[in-house]
């Protein structure tokens, strides 16, 4: 019969493994059976109390059991999106750092398991960066947060977008668009004729209205 939450989080070694009443080798028990499953519940030191889907338990050598691979825990919280992820960096940078430093004690043989794991107990850090989009994981609310690079540059902006993503750079300027007049004498001159009250063509196409005194175009 199966003990209700059995989750193996590993696995005995292809050559079986002794174990033993208690944690002090002193009163050894049957063997256990090459690549069974079973779930570590406690450790002491380099010690590891195994237990087994039928409820069986027993002390083993913790340092000789092949983990196997879980996945992430679930967020408490549905993911949000974030504009300013800069403080969830900086918590992650932290975080990671500090749990580097353990790793770090553990291997150099300053910690055993029992001391790496009660001071990792507890710590979460999460991210994922794919391209200019970032998932971060905010252990203070148990939820993942959103951003991409779009929510990180201001929306109102003075110049045309550009392939690049850089400034743009101020086009050219064409005489012709700036004065059409250099472009076109003759309009300089139909403009010239306008200001000094001559009737140009487009007047006497489409002449004004009548003053209402009897008199028409």
């Amino acid at each position: 019969m199966t003990v209700p939450e059995f989750r193996p989080s590993h696995v005995v070694p292809p050559d079986g493994m002794a174990t033993w009443a208690a944690p002090d080798a002193a009163r050894p028990l049957v063997p256990l059976d090459p690549l069974l499953p079973v779930q570590v519940v406690e450790r002491r030191g380099d010690w590891a109390l195994a237990q087994c889907s039928n409820g069986w338990s027993a002390w083993v050598d913790g340092r000789l059991l092949l983990s196997v691979p879980q996945g992430p825990p679930a967020a408490g919280q549905p993911t949000a999106r974030t504009a300013d992820p800069r403080p969830l960096l900086a918590a992650a940078e932290g975080a990671l750092g500090r749990y580097r430093q353990w790793v770090e004690e553990l291997l150099a043989g300053q910690l055993d398991r029992e001391a790496f794991a009660e001071r990792a107990r507890g710590t979460r850090i999460g991210a994922v960066v794919d391209g200019d989009a970032v998932w971060l994981y905010d252990a203070r609310h148990e939820r993942w947060c959103f951003c991409d690079g779009a929510a990180l540059v201001p929306f109102a902006v003075a110049e045309g977008p550009t392939a690049d993503g850089g400034p743009t750079e101020p086009a050219a300027t064409d005489p012709a668009r700036a004065d059409p007049a250099r472009a076109d004498p003759a309009r300089a001159d139909r403009r010239e004729d306008a200001g000094n009250g001559d009737r140009s063509p487009t007047t006497e196409r489409y002449p004004p209205p009548g003053d209402g005194r009897g008199e028409g175009p």
